[in-house]
């Protein structure tokens, strides 16, 4: 689901719809003639949009950070333009005052369930209204469905419930709705306040398997309130005990894949920390260790929370600075919030049952913010986890007009006479970057620092002639674009990750890591940075073909072989031209299909939870030197590797030729093995082994809970890719590939 798609209008108990109440981006009333015609345009108060431009400007949000480049081209914003904006953020105190606001915070994992009770308990506990709501969800739907083609009718009941939930001495204008398979977040505000909020982007984060599935991960919402930045964000992270690894790596990958673009395209995107308010909230999933069941429940019978808060596993974690740094959170002075059985205030009393645990929780950094309550809500049944609210005074930085309006008069005048001096120079702190050994999605960063002269300048990576980014693929500058005042100096990361994308071609020779940047100051000079390296040859992203012509581990074999195997080109019986001894399928396939049906055929979420990346990287080195007797790893960082391995494939194990005929015969099994029997052979042997290995797996559903829609849906996207470089399939397509693979999982060879 887009972000646009969690964007509907929608009156309910006092609830309007954001769309409708007037933006400005200060909330200033200000007449721009009083500021003289060197005030720069993009400075002058923003004119009321309707709400057509406000919807456009809301459903930009949607665009993925891979898309935002281009977005650069767009709209100008000017060098003077950026600096006044500069001194104006350096000068900030001169002209606001901070004035406080209160904040509801609450996070409700809801078990798949829709609302069978009203919300008013958790929502309007309080006797003041909110001047601001900040919920958030889990497990909307658990669903298949949901999970796969992330449609849910669960929305809608759930937004319905928030907004007639709201507190009723106050009218409220839904600003954002978003969400992701079953995590979605809403915000809103006392529609007095609507004119103050301005710059209102959402994103959303997978880190379910594969590093992108919904089913895990976090949705965030970040927003100008008055002349606060505030980005508040609702996660769902790995379940079980044992995985607070698992959960760490969530948060640290939220936390870096998470970026909000600008209005600004001259500037880098705003990452979650760039915020002053971050407010975190959700099921972070952290455990109760090292006490058994019944110890942990005579301790919340005694309500000795504090001896029962030493053994949570967030507690020690956030001590080891492994997980939420600088974040704070209250103190726990109510009772684990799950597991309960489902419409009771009883204990889980399941075959399992789950130790309580504190599962849900808020957490928050930035200045001026007092915690005034924090707490579950008993009363609320639904599910088998308890609702939590948190509620805050925030300091909100306001603007005086007045003074606003003097401060930007003296820069303006000072910018004037600063526009007169020479032409900008920088210094670099490095212009040559060695990367040694690149492995295959395994990131390397190398930095360096700009250092601006006494005149102000803007800069950009630029494009070389004839070429249509200003670096490879496999590189990545950040920022690639910004601006430093007189005596001031930023940070370049250069960033160095190898994909599917790119694999292939370093594997072959036909691309190496070697790229010159130019790095342009605006009304100055041009600088260039050498970039050079050594990439290590991998199984990953290798064709089927090439791998079974390699008996030996990829990374024994000399460079010139592997390119003239990775080079050559995909054969069928008859062009009668084959290398000696193949392999019938690659031996590294071979290897992690086999460890998973001896280790795994039991393994319940099998294929649907993550691995850690540690342990791919370790699984990636065992394949590519052939040491698979020292492979030590879960079971799903091994069913993980297989599906980044069938994903890197540069064609995949159903050829791109083949595509629309798979398509057109998914109902029909008879017809579906026609089209496999026209596969090269190894593509053919490829997809017969892994159909046996599922209908294995399906042999043991009891265990490991697995059905045939679930294999079909995840393999189907991987054996079955539109030629024409799609990175999804769109719905239609999804469904048919789908059916495809269903056959061969429900019918014997």
């Amino acid at each position: 689901m887009s972000a646009a798609a969690g964007s509907r209008d929608c009156d309910s108990a006092g609830v309007s719809d954001f769309d409708d109440s007037r933006s400005d981006k200060r909330g200033l009333l200000v007449d721009p003639s009083s500021w003289g015609q060197d005030t720069p345009d993009n400075l002058l108060p923003r004119q009321n949009k309707s709400k057509c431009e406000i919807t456009d400007m809301v459903r930009s949000s949607t665009i993925t950070v891979s898309d935002k480049a281009h977005i650069l081209s767009m709209q100008k914003f000017g060098l003077r333009d950026t600096i006044v904006k500069s001194r104006l953020v350096q000068k900030e105190e001169d002209y606001t005052y901070i004035q406080n606001f209160r904040f509801f915070v609450g996070t409700y994992n809801v078990n798949g369930q829709s609302p069978k009770e009203g919300l008013q308990p958790w929502l309007s506990h309080g006797t003041l209204a909110p001047d601001v709501y900040c919920v958030g969800f889990q497990e909307l739907d658990l669903s298949k469905e949901a999970f796969f083609f992330h449609d849910t009718p669960k929305e809608e009941e759930w937004f319905k419930a928030v907004s007639e939930g709201l507190h009723p001495d106050a009218k409220y204008a839904k600003v954002k709705l978003i969400r992701l398979v079953g995590i979605m977040l809403l915000l809103y505000v006392k529609q007095e306040h609507a004119a103050h909020v301005s710059e209102v982007e959402a994103e959303t984060v997978g880190t379910g398997i594969m590093g992108r599935m919904g089913n895990k991960g976090g949705v965030a919402i970040r927003f100008q309130f008055h002349n606060t930045s505030i980005c508040v964000v609702n996660s769902h992270l790995a379940a079980h005990t044992e995985e607070y690894e698992r959960r760490n790596q969530d948060y640290k990958d939220i936390c870096s894949r998470m970026q909000f673009c600008q209005i600004d395209p001259g500037l880098p995107p705003l990452t979650i920390s760039k915020h002053d308010v971050i407010l975190w909230l959700g099921d972070l999933n952290y455990r109760i260790e090292e006490l058994d069941v019944e110890t942990v429940k005579n301790l919340i019978e005694e309500k000795d929370f504090q001896t029962l808060y030493g053994y949570d596993q967030l507690k020690t974690q956030m001590a080891a600075k492994s997980v939420f740094e600088g974040f704070i959170e209250g103190e726990l002075t109510f009772q684990p919030t799950y597991k309960y059985d489902t419409g009771s205030d009883d204990w889980d009393t399941s075959e399992k049952c789950r130790a309580p645990a504190w599962c849900d929780r808020v957490l928050w950094k930035g200045k001026n913010i007092t915690q005034l309550s924090y707490q579950s809500h008993m009363a609320l049944k639904t599910s088998d986890h308890k609702p939590v609210s948190s509620v805050f005074d925030i300091g909100v930085k306001v603007v005086n007009e007045e003074r606003y309006r003097k401060t930007l008069e003296e820069i303006v005048r000072s910018l004037d006479k600063m526009e007169n001096a020479n032409i900008p120079s920088v210094s670099l702190s490095k212009r040559e970057f060695c990367f040694q050994n690149v492995k295959y999605m395994q990131l390397q960063v190398q930095s360096f620092t700009i250092r601006n002269g006494q005149v102000p300048c803007q800069f950009e990576f630029i494009n070389k002639p004839d070429e249509r980014s200003y670096c490879k693929q496999w590189l990545n500058a950040n920022p690639s674009r910004g601006f430093l005042l007189p005596d001031s100096a930023i940070e370049i990361e250069l960033e160095l990750f190898v994909n599917k994308t790119t694999a292939t071609k370093l594997n072959s020779g036909e691309d190496k890591i070697e790229d010159i940047l130019v790095l342009h100051l605006d009304r100055g000079k041009d600088y260039f940075l050498s970039v050079s390296g050594n990439y290590l040859p991998s199984c990953f992203g290798s064709p089927i073909h090439t791998l079974c012509y390699m008996r030996e581990p990829i990374l024994d074999l000399p460079l010139e072989t592997i390119r003239e195997l990775t080079l050559m080109p995909l054969q069928t019986e008859d062009d009668g031209v084959q290398l000696e001894n193949p392999l019938g399928i690659p031996k590294e396939l071979w290897m992690m299909v086999d460890y998973l049906y001896q280790n795994a055929i039991q393994q319940e979420d099998l294929f649907q939870q993550p691995g850690l990346r540690s342990e791919f990287e370790h699984i990636r080195d065992c394949l590519d030197t052939g040491m698979i007797e020292t492979l030590s790893a879960s079971n799903h960082s091994v069913a993980e590797a297989l599906l980044l391995f069938l994903e890197s494939l540069p064609e995949p194990v159903i050829c791109y030729s083949t595509y629309h005929n798979c398509l057109e015969c998914s109902g029909n099994y008879i017809a579906s093995k026609q089209v496999i029997s026209t596969l090269p052979t190894f593509h053919q042997n490829v997809f017969n082994y892994l159909m046996a290995f599922l209908r294995e797996l399906l042999k043991k559903s009891a265990k490991n809970h697995l059905d045939e829609n679930i294999l079909a849906s995840i393999f189907g996207s991987l054996l079955l890719r539109n030629p024409a470089g799609h990175q999804k399939l769109d719905m239609a397509e999804k469904k048919k590939a789908q059916e495809f693979i269903h056959l061969f999982l429900c019918s014997s060879p």
